[in-house]
């Protein structure tokens, strides 16, 4: 990335965004251990999903063919996913796009990653 921010634009940029974000999200104390420890995600496949969901999400592309609500239900049922997890993934998320990217898209995926994160919250107090 260039020293010049500008708007989240191209599929280029959001893998950009998505590895940016997830260096910090392994690192973090608070919700690394989701991913390494209770998940051990293998990146290399997690991340191109990524992509593609936020490519989805950003530019209403129907790139992406997952089900991220059931995977964290299933996620729930190993380790209860606590608000302050989601706080700190919101909080990492924001930080990320706002040290890259500025501009309409970067504000909907701020946006849209606050909606989520909620929509996320409520299934999963309803204990499936």
């Amino acid at each position: 990335m260039d020293n010049l921010i500008k708007d989240i634009e191209t599929r280029s940029d959001i893998e950009y965004l998505i590895h940016q974000f997830y260096i910090k999200v392994k690192q973090d104390a608070t919700i690394g251990f989701f991913f390494t420890e209770i998940v051990h995600l293998d990146f290399d496949i997690h991340l191109p999903k990524m992509y593609d969901f936020w490519e989805s999400i950003i530019f209403k592309k129907a790139s992406y063919n997952g089900n991220p609500m059931l995977s964290h239900i299933l996620l729930n049922k190993k380790f209860s996913i606590e608000k302050k997890h989601f706080q700190k993934w919101l909080f990492l998320w924001e930080e990320t796009i706002t040290e890259n990217f500025t501009g309409i898209n970067a504000k909907e995926g701020i946006q849209r990653a606050h909606q989520i994160a909620e929509l996320i919250q409520f299934k999963i107090q309803k204990k499936y």
